[in-house]
């Protein structure tokens, strides 16, 4: 392994669709960070879910982990009732947990930006400092060490910054543990 970076920041959105909230101390599992996208916001009415592409107000709306005022605040903001529902598993779209630089975030406000993605918001799990020139879309098929956890970075988002990574081995992450990435060249871990 060799040292690449630092954990900046650790992100965990409770609620799918809604904003974050950033943690000191994030354990992860084979399902990605605990406590995120634990819940999902389906109409009162229809019992449909209600997602942010459909509804994009939600994004504004930062989940505080307390059901009861998350289904009061999104009623209120989304002008109709809705109720939150546990998932049966994290709501993760594609890998259980997204990493993104502080790089990426420069270079998309420089203009390289993929199509439907925000650069403002790249709702990244864990947000990472690299040193110059380093590059994460270089790790895909690589193994990461975060903090404790052992991570397969899988692919690059298609719709948004940084890397997809699934759980190899689960443990504690903590905002300033170093970012190690193996050497295909060296023997595994």
């Amino acid at each position: 392994m060799t040292a690449t970076g630092r954990v900046e920041q650790l992100t965990v959105y409770p609620v799918k669709s809604l904003g974050g909230r950033d943690v000191a101390v994030a354990h992860v599992g084979p399902g990605g960070l605990a406590g995120d996208r634990a819940w999902v916001v389906v109409d009162a009415t229809t019992g449909e879910r209600v997602t942010v592409k459909g509804t994009p107000a939600m994004a504004g709306v930062v989940a505080t982990g307390d059901a009861e005022a998350d289904t009061t605040a999104l009623t209120e903001v989304l002008g109709r009732p809705v109720r939150l529902d546990r998932a049966a598993a994290p709501q993760v779209d594609v890998a259980a947990v997204h990493l993104v630089s502080r790089a990426a975030i420069a270079r998309a406000a420089e203009g390289e930006v993929p199509e439907g993605c925000s650069a403002d918001d790249p709702r990244a799990n864990v947000l990472l400092d690299l040193p110059a020139g380093e590059d994460e879309r270089r790790w895909v098929g690589r193994t990461v060490r975060v903090g404790e956890v052992e991570l397969v970075v899988t692919r690059t988002p298609k719709h948004c910054l940084g890397v997809y990574a699934d759980v190899r081995t689960p443990g504690r992450v903590r905002v300033g543990d170093a970012v190690e990435v193996h050497d295909p060249r060296l023997p595994g871990p």
